[in-house]
């Protein structure tokens, strides 16, 4: 048997260290999983069970970014309020379901910095209308993403600075540590909405500080222990 046409290639990140890529199989993101982000949404950072949306896993959405590089991204159509997110991003190695908080670890493959880029505009008019966020969150270049290093390299990161600035100036600064649910309650949690697989990443959330982006400007995401993303707006 054979496709009708040809199916999309695997996104493959880099990972440092290694000649080998990463395939990417789903895209999990955390919403609003640093307290000080959700109130500057207008919530209330209550500890509730936290929520979650998707992005594309294809070379449409997911913009692998080599170490050192400056990747450009297009400004995306139907928006005038195109804003950053840094982000923490968990790469699951090991699969399972209704994974224990204190056995996680073992299913993480590494980590790396992200950009969950949105369309704020679009999102607010469907969150008002009480309709899906798709349109603001799961569009075209939405997710650039840094070199992986795995775990074996780094350990495990339940803290570490987390930074975004625009063409030099700061705009995001917070601490991995003042995620509302861990990065390990995080991954019990989704594993007993989803069975987790090799392959599928976790976007964990943003601090505050986000705002909008023009064309012509450069974003600098950086964690500690890993490979800092650039990426320019066209």
């Amino acid at each position: 048997m054979s496709f009708v046409f040809t199916p999309p290639s695997i996104v493959g990140l880099p990972i440092v260290g290694s000649d080998q890529l990463f395939p990417v199989r789903r895209v999990y993101c955390v919403g609003r999983n640093y307290a000080a982000h959700a109130r500057e949404m207008g919530f209330d950072p209550d500890r509730e069970p936290p929520f979650f949306f998707c992005k594309p896993n294809d070379d449409a959405s997911i913009v692998p970014v080599a170490e050192g590089a400056t990747s450009t991204i297009p400004y995306p159509p139907l928006t005038s309020n195109f804003h950053y997110e840094a982000e923490l991003v968990v790469a699951i190695g090991k699969g399972g379901r209704d994974i224990p908080a204190g056995q996680a670890a073992s299913h993480i493959h590494g980590y790396a910095v992200g950009l969950d880029m949105t369309r704020r505009d679009l999102q607010m008019k469907m969150r008002e209308a009480g309709r899906p966020w798709e349109i603001g969150k799961a569009f075209d270049f939405s997710a650039p993403i840094a070199p992986l290093r795995t775990l074996a390299d780094v350990g495990e990161i339940h803290a570490g600075a987390i930074s975004l600035e625009v063409d030099g100036e700061v705009r995001q600064k917070s601490d991995i540590a003042h995620l509302i649910w861990s990065v390990d309650e995080v991954i019990a949690n989704l594993s007993t909405l989803f069975a987790l697989q090799p392959g599928d990443l976790i976007f964990t959330g943003t601090p505050e500080g986000v705002g909008a982006v023009r064309p012509g400007q450069t974003l600098t995401v950086r964690i500690d222990r890993l490979p800092a993303l650039r990426v320019r707006i066209d």
